[in-house]
């Protein structure tokens, strides 16, 4: 739920002004109600915006006390009397417009002083090397460390512990997290790296060898463009060779491994434990389950997705939906569980009937 002390009230929003705000027409409900908050269906109280996206929850609306609730047409019937509605094709995006005019400070990390630490430009503590360019407004916390020849946009925020390594440059409106460190990159506008991400380390290169491991120079940078956004703990290795690329828009849940030449597209989404090998491509819209392994040197195509706790072993056409280990086709792979299903079931019963020939009791 939403606490006061991180996330304060927001204005009152008339729902007419709401209804222009996400672009919903109010089919039901009085303008001039307002709106001071917004909570699921359960728990929404009077005054909360609520939404329904998932028929999975559509048994809440019954005892739902939210002001109102965005809903697709299909659903409308079904909010009861009292609520007002606003319908929409995408009740979860109307949903996510409305948080984001409500609560602004919630869409990126505010750092450990909530954005009020001192900036560099009103005083300089000893963490920022001379030779760094910072623009106006960015803010450096206490304990963070810019080396030297780095660049910072204006209204970037460095947050406590976090180290900005030689050379690197960091778009506008960036966020890095609380001990985050980032080394060999450059990033784009809006980017966003939450705490304990490592960008730029070296690869995991060596020359095999029966007389020991060398280890390759990697040499290459990791290119992070703009709006993408990077979970807690997850580790991108900088080039061997040639860069390692996160496309605009891509969103990387926590703990993910993108290794040494990676090329992920625009606007990917990789949930949370994925692990890419080198030199692996992700195409445009690409979505990848948890816990999936990709390896080296593969291309999943343009809107590709892969089922959680999945192998790939080797290319993935365009649209496809594969899942498994190794992965493959969606329905191929179902059906393969079914069938698998079917011969244990079937196992178990002939184990469960006496063996022919053999003896009964009271014979």
């Amino acid at each position: 739920m939403r606490d006061t002390r991180f996330f304060p009230a927001p204005e009152p929003m008339r729902l007419d002004q709401l209804s222009r705000l996400i672009g919903a027409p109010l089919v039901r409900g009085e303008p001039s109600l307002e709106v001071t908050g917004a909570a699921p269906l359960e728990a929404a109280g009077p005054g909360d915006v609520t939404f329904l996206d998932n028929p999975k929850y559509v048994r809440h609306l019954a005892t739902t006390s939210a002001v109102a609730c965005i809903c697709s047409p299909r659903h409308t019937a079904r909010v009861p009397e009292g609520v007002a509605v606003l319908e929409t094709r995408e009740p979860y995006r109307a949903y996510a417009c409305y948080l984001a005019a409500a609560f602004p400070k919630a869409l990126r990390p505010q750092g450990a002083f909530g954005g009020n630490a001192v900036g560099l430009g009103e005083r300089h503590d000893g963490t920022v090397h001379p030779g760094a360019k910072l623009e106006d407004g960015v803010i450096v916390e206490f304990g963070a460390v810019v080396g030297p020849g780095v660049e910072i946009g204006r209204g970037t925020i460095i947050s406590a512990g976090a180290v900005i390594c030689e050379g690197v440059a960091i778009g506008r409106d960036c966020s890095v997290g609380p001990n985050a460190t980032i080394q060999n990159a450059l990033l784009g506008n809006r980017v966003i790296v939450h705490p304990g991400v490592c960008i730029g380390q070296d690869g995991f290169g060596f020359a095999m060898s029966p007389r020991g491991h060398m280890k390759v120079a990697q040499v290459g940078r990791v290119i992070v463009q703009d709006d993408v956004e990077i979970g807690a703990n997850t580790t991108i290795d900088r080039g061997a060779n040639r860069d390692t690329v996160i496309g605009e828009g891509t969103k990387i849940d926590n703990q993910v491994q993108i290794g040494h030449n990676v090329q992920i597209g625009r606007h990917c989404v990789i949930v949370s434990q994925v692990g890419i090998s080198g030199s692996s491509t992700l195409e445009d819209f690409v979505a990848i389950g948890g816990q999936t392994g990709v390896n080296g040197h593969v291309t999943i195509g343009m809107g590709a997705q892969i089922a959680a706790v999945s192998v790939v072993h080797g290319d993935v056409p365009p649209g496809a939906r594969w899942g498994g280990v190794p992965a493959r086709p969606i329905g191929e792979w179902l059906r393969e569980i079914a069938a698998r299903q079917k011969q244990g079931a079937t196992a178990a019963a002939d184990r469960k009937k006496p063996a022919a020939g053999a003896e009964t009791d009271g014979q």
